[in-house]
């Protein structure tokens, strides 16, 4: 995503999106159905064709890009908010202290990618990349 949002061509083959982002071209194709699924690229066949993004990089939060690839953000199913399930050797779910642990664990995660835009996560790489050059070449 931060490659197709970074380009400047208008439309991205898959094999250069693989190359820039250094990621096996299979892998990315598979990605790049859950994320034409989800509504966040477009693709166009032909020549001239490729990948983009379906709307602009500042309204396409991160949380909901990984929702589209990973699913739920919960690390255990019995934290889950969409894709609930019990443990299976869970006596009580509304008084385990684990699940409790697991919910706070999905809504700081959540906390987090819900507050990042595609946008702000396409700048903070460009800045990191920037300082890591420059601190290269100062040594």
């Amino acid at each position: 995503m931060c490659t197709l949002a970074t380009s400047e061509q208008a439309w991205l083959p898959a094999s250069a999106v693989a190359a820039r982002a250094n990621i096996p071209h299979k892998f990315l194709e598979a990605i790049l159905v859950d994320l034409r699924r989800a509504g966040f690229v477009r693709s166009l066949r032909g020549q001239s064709g490729g990948h983009a993004l379906a709307r602009p990089a500042a309204e396409i939060v991160i949380g909901d890009v990984i929702r589209a690839i990973d699913g739920p953000l919960a690390p255990v199913r019995c934290a889950s908010m969409t894709a609930y399930a019990p443990c299976v050797d869970c006596e009580d779910p509304e008084r385990c202290a684990m699940r409790e642990l697991m919910r706070e664990t999905r809504a700081a995660v959540s906390g987090v990618l819900d507050q990042c835009t595609l946008q702000t996560l396409t700048h903070r790489s460009s800045e990191e990349a920037w300082m890591q050059s420059r601190a290269g070449a100062q040594r």
